[in-house]
């Protein structure tokens, strides 16, 4: 069977697996002490030297893109900036009293939103704030996503002078017609621009991200806006498809399915674009992410050292990921939270003294040792299944069409995905995925696997 068959085959609603369980199966959960025991057992008991990996949710964009499924504030009012990160500072003094000991900062990585909305001041200001508190890493990994609209040069100079090294543009599509629908008109001039300021001002990765999928792209766009996105050589890019998850993000409701690729056109997209990034160079990290060779993110992957959280495939390994923010999300190993979606909400209960923590899940055993080889299978490509594990006739079933389509070899008790498999890696995560097996009616399905 072609690849193009077996991608549509396999194009079933997954997970892209940056948890498990997955968010749709958490419940709501304000056991803020619980919680708060189980932050200060996880990092009495974590390694200090692998150090915390920190998230900070800065959520204000001054546009709506529609296309766009994350947790955002549309607003022009910046009077807000102030505010906002005082209840950051706030937030972070309280997860910083609960360690009860100085915590190290392995990974920071600024979100949104638009985390570049907030003026290079006040980015300062929250950097010195957050490090006020706590010791860098010697191999600290600093990153943060911008708008090669609003990114300036003052933004690039502060943040790298207090150790930022790796900048993520959202370029998405760069035709105009495309552009126009989505609501994110950036010129590739400007994308260009802010790429060379970055690269001049010392930003040793620069990474983009791009979309497949979305509202009139068609085969030429896509390779348009890709041969462009090569002329920059950028580190990395994230290759996404686009999520129609309209009964999530309501912008999205301005599309129906006449606006959008067909199933057949988005593997074709899929595949154009990954043709144009393996022959310019680009190494397949797996799930949706293209790197250099060079690039620490390829190293990794060839070394078996990737790791994969709620920021993507990283080359930290931290024991405990701290979120920060509104909707901001924490893995500390035994449990997730996610703080409350609305900035107004969160902000009140922190500034009140408490952690606005709206939603988790304490993780059993058996999610830890599922979680563990889910893990396995999206950072290295292979497992090692305990020889009583048991799967359901549906997952046993999987395996087999899996093997007799050249995507997964079995020896013993390992399980290995074949050099095509890179592509139906989230299926082959699904083979241990209890949750999805017997999916919860009132739980909306998950965005498609191409």
């Amino acid at each position: 069977m072609d690849l193009q068959k077996l991608l549509h085959r396999y194009n079933q609603p997954i997970p892209r697996y940056t948890s498990y369980p997955t968010v749709p199966h958490w419940h709501d959960w304000k056991a803020e002490n619980e919680w708060k025991g189980l932050v200060k057992q996880a990092f009495k008991t974590s390694k200090q030297t692998d150090g915390i990996s920190l998230y900070v949710h800065l959520p204000y964009c001054e546009a709506l893109c529609t296309y766009c499924g994350c947790n955002k504030k549309i607003t022009t009012n910046h009077a807000v900036e102030s505010p906002y990160i005082e209840s950051l500072l706030r937030e972070w003094q309280q997860y910083v009293q609960l360690f009860g000991g100085r915590p190290v900062i392995r990974e920071l990585h600024l979100g949104g939103g638009t985390p570049t909305f907030f003026a290079p001041a006040a980015l300062e200001r929250l950097i010195q704030g957050l490090f006020a508190l706590a010791d860098r890493h010697p191999e600290a990994d600093m990153s943060f996503e911008g708008h090669p609209n609003n990114t300036t040069t003052e933004h690039l100079q502060v943040l790298h002078a207090l150790g930022f090294e790796r900048v993520s543009y959202g370029v998405q599509d760069l035709d105009p017609e495309v552009q126009r629908l989505i609501n994110r008109v950036q010129p590739f001039e400007q994308v260009a621009e802010a790429t060379r300021v970055s690269r001049e001002t010392g930003y040793r990765s620069v990474n983009f991200d791009l979309v497949y999928g979305l509202p009139m792209q068609t085969l030429d766009k896509l390779r348009h806006t890709i041969s462009q996105t090569l002329t920059l050589r950028p580190d990395r890019v994230a290759f996404y498809g686009y999520a129609h998850v309209p009964w999530k993000s309501k912008a999205q409701r301005l599309y129906d399915e006449t606006h959008l690729p067909t199933p057949a056109e988005r593997v074709a997209l899929y595949l154009q674009g990954r043709e144009q990034f393996l022959a310019a160079g680009y190494v397949d990290v797996g799930m949706d992410h293209f790197a250099l060779p060079q690039d620490e993110l390829a190293l990794a992957a060839a070394a078996g050292r990737l790791h994969r959280n709620f920021m993507g495939y990283t080359t930290s390994n931290s024991s405990l990921l701290i979120g920060l923010g509104a909707s901001s999300i924490s893995d500390i190993g035994t449990a997730f939270a996610q703080n409350s979606k609305e900035v107004v909400s969160w902000q009140r209960a922190v500034d009140q003294g408490h952690l606005a923590i709206d939603k988790g899940l304490v993780l059993t055993p058996e999610d830890r040792q599922r979680r563990r080889l889910i893990m396995d299978m999206s950072c290295k490509g292979e497992v090692h299944v305990p020889a009583c594990w048991h799967f359901t006739p549906e997952q046993s079933a999987l395996l087999v069409q899996l093997q007799e389509d050249g995507i997964l070899e079995k020896d013993g008790h390992w399980f290995k995905l074949k050099p095509t498999g890179k592509l139906f890696t989230r299926n082959a995560c699904s083979l241990f995925d209890a949750y999805l097996q017997a999916p919860d009616p009132a739980v909306k399905r998950f965005s498609q696997a191409v």
